[in-house]
């Protein structure tokens, strides 16, 4: 390139770069990994994993047997 184009494009290429460091479109590492714990941090409090989702899928499950059967000896009455 020659030294007009260099001169020409320089301010607009100070603009994205201060943009890029205003907005904090690259991160450090250490924020990444701040960042990473509070995410795990909040996912792991505000939701289940699979193996309890099915697990307590189960359970109602078996209360709604249960109940089925509450509601047939109440009604069909004593067997």
């Amino acid at each position: 390139m020659d030294k007009e184009a260099i001169i020409k494009y320089s301010p607009f290429a100070v603009v994205v770069i201060a943009l890029i460091f205003q907005w904090n479109l690259f991160v450090t590492p250490e924020k990444h990994e701040i960042m990473r714990r509070e995410l795990m941090t909040y996912v792991s409090q505000n939701y289940v994993t699979k193996d309890e989702y099915r697990s307590q899928k189960e359970d109602v499950k078996d209360m709604k047997m249960k109940l089925d059967k509450i509601y047939d000896f109440i009604i069909l009455g004593k067997k």
